[in-house]
């Protein structure tokens, strides 16, 4: 496993050379616990069929045009082995996506402190927060403004952010976190 982990490592190096390839591309990084939805959210967005996920074992990198901006989107895994590895990726961040399962109480601390560690790191500073209150297709879901209290979201005072309800499934939301995206980049 050790092995697996460097060789990905070196991988995230090499890439990270070339990943400016559009010099007016938006760099933006989706991250959110295992089993949140962000890899669904990304094809979603990339307009691709979605019923074929599998949990992103590293990371995957896909463009997506959105109100005539490109954005590059980083998807990283959230399993807690590479939880530790998320702030190699946040260099030259334009806006965070942070995905939430709505319907994982037991796991919102867990979730909240990930996120605050996050908004800690000095690249991240200042840059704006979206955060998609996935599953709300599910009855056992918590609400947006719930899962917004549960965050704290009120004390990021350094930051533009935004909570945004979704079902990666569905697509409901999705869009309206695009909007706001969009709207929120452009003023950067």
């Amino acid at each position: 496993m050790g092995e697996v982990k460097k060789g990905l490592l070196s991988l995230v190096a090499e890439l990270k050379k070339i990943e400016d390839v559009d010099e007016h591309g938006l760099r933006i990084v989706l991250l959110g616990l295992d089993n949140a939805g962000k890899t669904t959210i990304l094809t979603s967005l990339a307009l691709e069929e979605i019923n074929c996920i599998t949990p992103t074992q590293g990371f995957n990198i896909k463009s997506v045009q959105s109100q005539g901006l490109k954005l590059t989107v980083w998807d990283i895994g959230g399993q807690r082995a590479i939880r530790s590895h998320w702030k190699k990726y946040l260099g030259s961040t334009d806006l965070l996506i942070y995905v939430v399962d709505s319907a994982d109480r037991k796991r919102l601390e867990e979730t909240g402190q990930e996120l605050a560690e996050l908004v800690e790191e000095d690249s991240l500073y200042g840059v704006p927060l979206l955060v998609f209150a996935n599953k709300q297709d599910l009855l056992s879901a918590a609400p947006a403004a719930d899962i917004a209290s549960g965050l704290n979201l009120h004390t990021y005072r350094d930051r533009t952010w935004q909570i945004q309800a979704c079902s990666a499934i569905s697509g409901e939301g999705i869009q309206d976190g695009m909007n706001w995206i969009c709207k929120n980049i452009r003023k950067k």
